[in-house]
């Protein structure tokens, strides 16, 4: 009877470990990749889905689905409309605190749209922003949970004005950072780009 050589089993192991271990590193690879582009959102989608496995995966279709997006800036028609509406809402808030949140929360739809990021529902658009901005998706999410609840209460008991107030907070941070972004007109590019004589 031939009996395997040792040195052939030992190979063999040698192999299996050297696969397990490339696994392991491209692994390590993701979450790592994964954790420091998503901060934040990388534990709250672990905490969610309940799987590391499960959550990187979501995250990583997240990032499929808005490379396939338009996003673009906003032209500077669209950035002066927006800019004039928000100084509005911020108004509302003196007199009507519960009213100003929730037409804020319609102004930033409205706004993700200009941009270019399709606003079927809230779940969606929040997942969409994690992937470019996900440290100012978190303060969408908070601002969005406060004004459902303003929403649900239409008696206005539930909902102090301090956390309508941090609602608006919230939103400003998502708006000051969506509306930074303005197209410049090639007509203006063009002269940018010529030397000065």
């Amino acid at each position: 009877m031939d009996t395997v050589n040792p040195l052939v089993w030992l190979a063999i192991a040698g192999a299996v470990i050297a696969a397990l271990l490339i696994w392991y590193f491209i692994a390590r690879s993701r979450t790592n990749r994964l954790r420091q582009r998503f901060g934040d959102e990388y534990d709250r989608t672990v905490a969610v889905t309940g799987s590391t496995g499960k959550a990187e995966h979501d995250l990583e279709d997240r990032q499929r689905r808005v490379a396939a997006f338009d996003i673009r800036p906003l032209t500077a028609k669209e950035h002066d409309r927006f800019a004039e509406e928000w100084t509005e809402v911020k108004s509302i808030f003196v007199n009507s605190p519960a009213e100003a949140v929730l037409h804020a929360d319609r102004s930033i739809g409205a706004l993700m749209q200009a941009r270019g990021f399709p606003v079927s529902d809230f779940d969606q658009r929040h997942a969409d922003l994690t992937v470019d901005y996900p440290d100012v998706a978190r303060h969408y999410r908070e601002g969005h949970d406060i004004a459902m609840r303003q929403g649900r209460d239409p008696s206005g008991t539930e909902v102090a004005t301090e956390d309508l107030r941090q609602a608006m907070i919230h939103y400003e941070v998502l708006f000051n950072v969506l509306i930074r972004e303005v197209a410049v007109p090639n007509t203006q590019r063009d002269r940018i780009a010529e030397p000065a004589v």
